[in-house]
């Protein structure tokens, strides 16, 4: 995985990094589709100034979104999964820090999976009050 190019990612990456994630919603079933592929391209864009994204691939594989301010994970998608990619970005980030945390939605449980095998320990688990509600489990890593 090493030979798969990792670079920050730029406002052209935008609608390509938006695309995974749609394809993920629209393969998920428990999650909503709140927003257009455009939406989410928009909301990456400007989310770009103010958080170190990281892409892999070309073409783009995966991206990884950190505020480095409070280190919260603030997304981690991949095109396919299974292939290293997540763990690759996920590297990228551990590196110079000690200390990361991000939430997941609760039925994602093959995203908390992944997060513990690369360190991660669930701090936090919002049970629901509700069927509709979407619960967030909270994980943290720490070097």
């Amino acid at each position: 995985m090493n030979d798969v190019l990792v670079r920050r990612a730029q406002a052209s990456d935008a609608p390509m990094m938006a695309r995974i994630v749609s394809s993920w919603e629209a393969a998920t079933q428990w999650i909503p589709v709140r927003y257009s592929t455009d939406e989410i391209a928009g909301f990456i864009t400007k989310a770009l100034p103010f958080r170190e994204i990281w892409i892999l691939g070309s073409p783009i594989q995966g991206y990884i979104s950190l505020d480095t301010e409070t280190h919260q994970i603030g997304g981690l998608y991949c095109r396919t999964p299974g292939r290293g990619f997540g763990k690759t970005l996920i590297n990228r980030v551990k590196e110079s820090r000690d200390f990361l945390w991000l939430c997941t939605h609760q039925p994602n449980i093959s995203a908390q999976r992944f997060y513990k095998r690369e360190g991660f320990v669930e701090v936090f688990n919002d049970h629901p009050q509700s069927i509709e509600s979407l619960c967030e489990v909270r994980l943290e890593w720490q070097a």
